[in-house]
């Protein structure tokens, strides 16, 4: 199977996984993924969050997606629970296209790392 088609299942795997459990079965776009991906990584489920603290949730994920790649580095986890990284290498300039297929893939790593998909 070729990367790409297999990217595609895997994808559409995730995305129809999480739809039924967050949203039930209403498809869930990247972003809604990607703030999934920062409630697991910071570990609090059963809270609401402000506008900004969703955005730093968004960030925390893909700072922690982004890692495989050598782009950032775990840091350090503050007083209040929040994941930290830094810069290990700066993102290159991606068309909008180009940074979703990223994104994607990186997250298909993620489920496939934490063996939620295979």
């Amino acid at each position: 199977m070729a990367r790409d088609e297999q990217l595609k299942q895997r994808w559409e795997a995730i995305v129809e996984l999480l739809s039924n459990r967050f949203a039930d079965g209403e498809k869930l776009d990247l972003d809604a993924i990607i703030y999934i991906i920062g409630l697991q990584e910071l570990g609090r489920f059963k809270r609401k969050f402000k506008k900004d603290h969703k955005l730093d949730l968004m960030h925390i994920a893909i700072c922690r997606l982004l890692q495989p790649y050598g782009f950032y580095e775990f840091d350090y986890v503050d007083e209040e629970g929040w994941p930290h990284y830094k810069i290990v290498e700066k993102l290159p300039h991606l068309k909008a296209g180009e940074q979703s297929v990223l994104m994607k893939e990186a997250i298909v790593h993620y489920f496939l790392e934490k063996e939620v998909i295979h």
